[in-house]
């Protein structure tokens, strides 16, 4: 008998010990509370490969390219969760230079975000209009960091917000020459755009977890995506093939928001 209790009581507590188990996990599930940091990658690629400088990549208009620069501008985050609510990260913290040069800056570390479980992130590529509005003060830090990256074409002009440059060959033009792709405001003609992502597993922020968004970043997108663009028809002869302004610009911005997309989440 006495061992029949003894099994009865430790069915109860074993029980008892689930149910609070449970409860704990659905209030660390459904009842985040606290901040916490999220991680989001940029691993740059060009059309399912893996981007090495100054190796050839073609395209489908039988380009070849060596690519020995890619820069671009990542701002205006804002994060989804679960439940349709929305953070926006402070937008004077929200400028970044994604630089494939410069493996740290691939990297962006966002601190103090609300605990939740994310579902979609949006982003900016370049500097939006109301912000440059603000002025040279405006701008504050970033202004000399883009400068120092050389993504600032001039105050008057403004920011380059994506630079993508190297070397390219076609079948009409057989010796190397140099390409250069510089977005940005030209006329009136801002060329900023914002892309959304939705997350295949979701950012569970938390306090004592850290998510990392691994985002992959495919160049080709940029010249050989929805509109596709020749830089032999842009070639300028001993100055190379320069495309920094006209339709061909406002084309290419269109390509970026098929540029990104979200490769995998890590819940670490």
């Amino acid at each position: 008998m006495k061992n029949t209790f003894k099994n009865i009581f430790a069915v109860l507590a074993t029980a008892a010990l689930l149910v609070s188990c449970n409860d704990d996990d659905n209030d660390f599930i459904n009842n985040p509370a606290g901040t916490g940091n999220l991680t989001v990658e940029f691993d740059n690629s060009f059309a399912g490969n893996d981007l090495v400088f100054n190796a050839p990549n073609a395209t489908s208009n039988s380009e070849i390219l060596k690519i020995s620069n890619i820069k671009y501008i990542v701002s205006n985050i804002t994060l989804t969760d679960d439940n349709g609510a929305t953070f926006t990260y402070p937008k004077s913290d929200s400028y970044f230079i994604v630089n494939e040069a410069d493996q740290a800056s691939l990297f962006l570390n966002l601190h103090n975000i609300p605990a939740a479980n994310y579902t979609k992130i949006k982003f900016g590529i370049g500097v939006d209009e109301q912000q440059w509005q603000l002025g040279a003060d405006g701008q504050g830090d970033f202004l000399a960091h883009a400068d120092a990256q050389d993504m600032l074409w001039s105050w008057a002009a403004g920011y380059k917000f994506l630079a993508f440059e190297g070397k390219f060959t076609s079948p009409t033009v057989t010796t190397e020459t140099d390409f250069m792709v510089h977005t940005g405001k030209t006329g009136t003609a801002y060329n900023y755009t914002e892309i959304t992502l939705d997350l295949p597993q979701k950012a569970i922020v938390r306090t004592e977890i850290t998510p990392e968004i691994h985002i992959v970043a495919d160049l080709s997108a940029i010249i050989d995506g929805t509109n596709k663009i020749k830089l032999s028809d842009n070639n300028m002869g001993g100055m190379g093939a320069m495309i920094m302004g006209g339709e061909n610009l406002q084309r290419i911005t269109q390509n970026l928001s098929g540029m990104f997309t979200v490769n995998h989440v890590h819940n670490d």
